[in-house]
């Protein structure tokens, strides 16, 4: 009997295959472009060893498990009203001020709520020139 356990291939290799797979949930959670790239991931691993009464046997039990650090806040702005029932409704701000429009990346125009306004809201073009005679 050798003294020294392998870990590589304890328990038919488990014990290397649990710490990989473990170890790939950190690696994609850093490249997760959501995350914050500054804070730890932690992987840990816990062998637990139970010997039986006259200390020949031990029963092994592994586990393992990974700290994740979790997807960045997202901040937006809801708009609060009442609809013509009364009932509270609520809507993303999409142009940063209430009642604001503004132009989308296609050269739209928007209301607030990133909707196409109605024909009233739009300025209609009308002949202001005064006929002096």
């Amino acid at each position: 009997m050798s003294n020294h356990v392998n870990l590589e291939t304890f328990a038919n290799g488990a014990l290397a295959e649990r710490i990989n797979l473990e170890l790939s949930k950190v690696l994609e959670n850093i490249a997760d472009p959501n995350t914050d790239p500054k804070k730890a991931r932690k992987v840990t691993m816990n062998i637990t060893l139970k010997p039986n009464e006259s200390r020949n046997l031990a029963s092994v039990s592994i586990t393992a498990k990974c700290n994740l650090q979790p997807a960045r806040e997202i901040e937006t702005n809801l708009m609060i009203d009442y609809n013509s029932e009364g009932k509270v409704v609520g809507a993303e701000l999409k142009s940063g001020i209430p009642g604001q429009m503004y132009v989308d990346e296609n050269g739209e125009v928007l209301t607030d709520r990133g909707e196409k306004p109605a024909e009233t809201e739009i300025a209609k073009k009308e002949n202001k020139v005064v006929n002096f005679k």
